[in-house]
């Protein structure tokens, strides 16, 4: 069990895909993800290995959900800067987490 104050560190936003490309160099496929966070977070990149399930053109436009406070990690020579969230399917394949809905970019999971 954690604290509620625990869960409430951890800030999960909602961001628009704006473009989607191969990462080059990564050991596993992956694609950088160029997503918008609204005007109080901006626009944030990260690397998704999600590539049984999507394909770039698929991406563009769809809003996500990521943890935009931890600190960029480095992939294959990329500064990935936030954690887009998924689940996996029954053969193993990443789903990408969203809202149900359209929400404003940037809004906080609570």
């Amino acid at each position: 069990m954690i604290a509620y104050d625990d869960f409430r560190r951890v800030d999960v936003r909602s961001g628009t895909i704006l473009a989607a490309e191969p990462l080059a160099g990564a050991r596993k496929p992956a694609y950088v993800l160029r997503i918008d966070f609204g005007p109080e977070l901006g626009q944030r990149r990260s690397s998704v290995q999600i590539t049984a399930r999507y394909t770039p053109a698929d991406l563009i436009g769809k809003q996500v959900c990521a943890v935009v406070n931890f600190p960029p990690k480095r992939i294959a020579g990329f500064d990935s800067e936030v954690l887009v969230l998924g689940m996996d399917d029954d053969d193993g394949n990443v789903v990408l987490v969203q809202p149900g809905l359209r929400v404003p970019d940037g809004r906080r999971l609570y």
